[in-house]
């Protein structure tokens, strides 16, 4: 057991999560034994308690508990990838280059792990090393039952200069979306604000966010602005609609409480598509019924950023999950009708 230590984050060592920077240091510290030193106050930055997620700055002085020597601690297997899913996320994979990595992540795959999440993304990285000595990183996330493109980064710089784009908003991201009824106008702009709803487990909203007036946002504990560009590609009469959806900020459930909020919810979407949501979709809440899948019908289509590396800009684009191809097919509309961008011919 070593004795308490305080450490200075060196040069080229800024910008990275608290966790990742100590499971460097100590390979075999648990993520939970992590997280609980930063709940009990034994693990702080410059003398405050922090996240494990917190960012560190270069010169930050971090004050680390006595860590059990490698042999103190149970020995546990190293989570290891089976071939099914190694060779399922390689399939995945859209682009790669010696830097970026960009997958079509499959709906019902978490990007992350939680309490009762041991099969994600994050963990599958491991089978996407392709030669390099580690895995590559997230640099941002998408929910767990939308499906489509996803950024990983193979090197600790190029994970920095993208999560730097993301954060600025240098990239452009569009979903594709089935959503119940047809938003009028059929191109336009929703301004409305975001909370986490109170409670949680039963009886609670758990992780859904509820719509605030942007004028009531600053007044409102928690709520942040959000923004959401969206146009009509197609429909189908009244009962529903093919959209394209610009998320211009980046919000927890942004695409799919907005769309709710318009009073027309995504197509599958059990959380924010109820029975009560007003809406001209057939069945309960947005579920369409007939042959159409009650899966989530969420797509992160396409995603044009700026190469890290090399300057030019990469576009990488995500053909439709077997779920949403088929409705697509049922309903009669076809990808290759419609502009990559729809918004851009409005500029």
């Amino acid at each position: 057991m070593s004795g308490v230590q305080t450490i200075t984050v060196g040069p080229g060592e800024g910008d990275q999560r608290l966790d990742r920077w100590l499971k460097r240091l100590f390979p075999h510290l648990a993520q939970g034994r992590i997280e609980k030193m930063c709940r009990k106050g034994e693990l702080r930055v410059d003398g405050g308690r922090v996240k494990a997620n917190h960012r560190l700055e270069v010169g930050a002085q971090v004050r680390i508990p006595p860590i059990p020597e490698p042999g103190e601690v149970a020995s546990r297997p190293k989570p290891s990838v089976s071939e099914a899913d190694a060779k399922m996320i390689r399939a995945c994979v859209l682009f790669r280059d010696d830097h970026i990595i960009a997958l079509n992540k499959p709906p019902g795959l978490p990007t992350q792990g939680g309490s009762k999440q041991t099969r994600h993304v994050d963990g599958m990285a491991e089978a996407l090393t392709f030669g390099f000595d580690e895995k590559p990183r997230l640099v941002h996330r998408l929910d767990k039952d939308t499906s489509g493109v996803l950024l990983l980064a193979r090197t600790r710089a190029v994970a920095k200069d993208l999560a730097e784009k993301f954060r600025a908003r240098e990239t452009r991201k569009i979903y594709w979306a089935a959503v119940a009824g047809v938003p009028a106008p059929r191109m336009g702009t929703i301004q409305m604000g975001l909370v986490k709803a109170p409670g949680h487990g039963k009886g609670g909203e758990g992780e859904k966010m509820l719509p605030v007036h942007p004028d009531a946002v600053k007044t409102t504990e928690g709520a942040k602005n959000a923004t959401t560009d969206y146009a009509v590609l197609s429909e189908l009469g009244k009962r529903a609609a093919w959209v394209a959806l610009v998320p211009v900020t980046g919000r927890t459930h942004q695409l799919r409480a907005h769309m709710a909020a318009l009073g027309h919810p995504i197509v599958g979407d059990g959380k924010y598509g109820g029975s009560g949501q007003e809406n001209l979709g057939d069945g309960w809440g947005a579920q369409l019924g007939g042959e159409i899948s009650r899966k989530l019908h969420l797509h992160a289509r396409s995603i044009s950023i700026e190469h890290p590396v090399s300057g030019v800009r990469l576009n990488v684009t995500a053909p439709l999950p077997d779920h949403m191809e088929k409705t697509w097919d049922y309903v009669a509309w076809d990808p290759m009708d419609v502009p990559s961008d729809p918004f851009a011919e409005e500029e």
